[in-house]
């Protein structure tokens, strides 16, 4: 059964999984500590490259990764297997993806690596096409794995005996699967609605209902390709369990073959026992399963039965809930407004993104944020940092942040200077990545210890500009005024002129970030007869929101837009005291 885990406030749930894996991995091989002399602890994920692999695919990867990890650090000996499911048939044309029309529906039904992959692309076929990005976000993610192909797999004979053992033992195979035929399934409760690449995910990795090798003909686990138009639109008709010699017939272009199954290397188990297959010829001890795997009659509940006749044990492992998105802009999405890790990766750095998947439970649903969501979580990130640094952080936040920022191999890259996010994207916005203009402001965001070069706030500033230019609108951008608004100067009264006066008063003793937080906060403060370190009251806010929205329409012509502080810092003492009517 899979592993639930507890809530607690003591120990992290990688922790608990770890020690629930080793503790299975020695019930296994008593007295057998896995080591670099011994037989590893394995791990495994499965990932279908039929189209773009998007953040929720990700967990797939990241729960084991992070568990690995852990039983890695602990001194022992681990092996993580991506399985790449490039073996799978293609199914559909999938919309949105640049290079590919309505022709490569002639494809569908060969293996994905058997369809041309996108018009442009520099990869051999479809399934290396879309595991390239994987592979190169896993790598900037600090993910170590050994992958996989089943296609070479399958057709380098790799599991032959397997194969045959399966057809050996159709009739017991036919008899599990038969359990499930007939009953149906109760209404799974969904806790959100199922985006179409998750589908294609779930069917490609054998999702509840899918073929299982039920024919006409007999129960037989085995599919070829056909040697005529290489698709799995086939059927055995006939198979000899002495000779093993397989009939099978194309129902898509007619060829009937028969061939030797002891020589034949063309063809694949159906899911529903090749993935148990592949947990007794790994050993597999720890591997998580999707929301569509944990229902009556799911690839994983049969493959918990079905593994026993390869010899083999069920892997332990949780079921991994659903990761939402919150605002991604059509303009840089990879399918449909379904984004990729290299997506999440141009606008947040690694150890952010890691974060995210490590401090909530594997069955806990949890989104990643594209709008300005974004701003608030990378200041609960920093502030994590700071409590992690002087020791108040809660140690199951201060385990999570510790295998964010490494991994048992070593440190990820990190920014030098962390500044804010939000800050960064402010000055990114109001310059348009302007090198120049760049470094004069962060300069001065604290003129005791100024920032002497780009290259310390990258690559957060390459993160900060990359969502500027991709998920911010162009309609939403800041503009700062070229001229003063000289209609709207003259129409202030005297309260509105003197609140100005007093701004303007205090900009050369205040050019910092800091100060001008204060400047900019205290001067409704002060015009209100009160101390500018004063706590505000309602009356207060409301005072110092119409004097924010007066300087945004004098800067920028919005009543909104980025913090004034630091948007002051952009446009230049200068330049503030033009448009402010100095």
């Amino acid at each position: 059964m899979p592993i639930v885990a507890q809530s607690s406030t003591e120990t992290d749930w990688v922790s608990r999984f770890a020690d629930e894996v080793i503790a299975e991995s020695e019930r296994r091989a008593p007295g057998a500590k896995p080591s670099a002399a011994t037989a590893p602890v394995v791990v495994a994920s499965g990932l279908s490259p039929s189209g773009p692999i998007h953040l929720g695919n990700l967990r797939e990867v990241m729960t084991p990764h992070l568990v690995a990890d852990e039983v890695r650090r602990r001194g022992y000996q681990v092996r993580h297997l991506i399985s790449w499911d490039d073996y799978d048939r293609y199914r559909k044309v999938p919309a949105g993806v640049e290079g590919v029309d309505e022709s490569w529906a002639e494809y569908i039904g060969r293996p994905l690596t058997s369809v041309p992959a996108p018009k442009g692309s520099p990869h051999a076929n479809w399934a290396e096409h879309f595991k390239a990005a994987m592979v190169e976000s896993l790598a900037e993610l600090g993910v170590e794995y050994d992958g996989i192909s089943q296609t070479a797999q399958y057709t380098s004979g790799a599991y032959r005996e397997q194969v045959l053992h399966a057809m050996r033992h159709r009739g017991d195979i036919d008899a599990i699967l038969a359990q499930y035929r007939t009953k149906k399934a109760p209404p799974k409760k969904s806790q959100k609605p199922v985006d179409e690449a998750e589908l294609e995910a779930a069917e490609g990795s054998g999702a509840a209902g899918e073929d299982d090798g039920a024919t006409s003909s007999g129960y037989f686990p085995y599919k070829p390709y056909c040697g005529g138009c290489e698709k799995d639109l086939t059927t055995v008709t006939a198979y000899d369990d002495d000779t093993t010699e397989l009939t099978y017939t194309c129902s898509a272009c007619g060829f009937t073959e028969t061939v030797r199954l002891s020589e034949f290397d063309r063809g694949k188990l159906v899911w529903k026992v090749d993935w148990p297959m592949r947990w007794a010829y790994e050993g597999v001890i720890f591997e998580p399963s999707g929301v569509d795997h944990s229902s009556p009659g799911s690839s994983f509940q049969v493959g918990g039965e079905i593994v026993g006749i390869f010899g083999g044990k069920q892997p332990i492992g949780p079921m991994y809930a659903f990761v939402g998105i919150s605002g991604m802009a059509k303009m840089s999405s990879s399918k449909g407004g379904v984004p990729t890790p290299a997506d999440a990766l141009k606008i947040m750095e690694a150890p952010l993104l890691r974060w995210l998947y490590a401090r909530r439970r594997p069955n806990q649903a949890f989104k990643i944020a594209f709008d300005q969501e974004i701003q608030r979580l990378y200041d609960e990130w920093d502030k994590l940092a700071a409590k992690v640094a002087d020791g108040s952080a809660l140690p199951a936040d201060a385990a999570a942040y510790s295998r964010a920022v490494r991994t048992a191999v070593g440190e990820l890259p990190s920014t030098p200077r962390p500044l804010p996010y939000r800050t960064l994207a402010s000055v990114a916005d109001i310059t348009a990545g302007h090198d120049e203009q760049t470094i004069r402001i962060l300069s001065e965001l604290d003129p005791e210890n100024p920032i002497a070069s780009l290259d310390e706030a990258r690559p957060r500033l390459d993160r900060a500009e990359n969502w500027i230019t991709s998920q911010v609108p162009a309609d939403a951008r800041t503009i700062v005024r070229e001229e003063p608004d000289a209609e709207l100067l003259a129409s202030l009264d005297d309260e509105g002129r003197e609140s100005l006066r007093r701004l303007l008063a205090g900009l050369e003793s205040h050019w910092s970030l800091d100060g001008l937080t204060t400047l900019v906060y205290g001067v409704p403060k002060v015009m209100a007869g009160l101390e500018p370190d004063a706590k505000p009251t309602p009356e207060l806010k409301i005072a110092q929101r119409t004097f924010f929205a007066l300087l945004y329409r004098l800067l920028v012509t919005r009543e909104t837009g980025p913090r004034l502080p630091t948007l002051l810092l952009a446009v230049g003492m200068e330049r503030v005291r033009k448009l402010l009517g100095a």
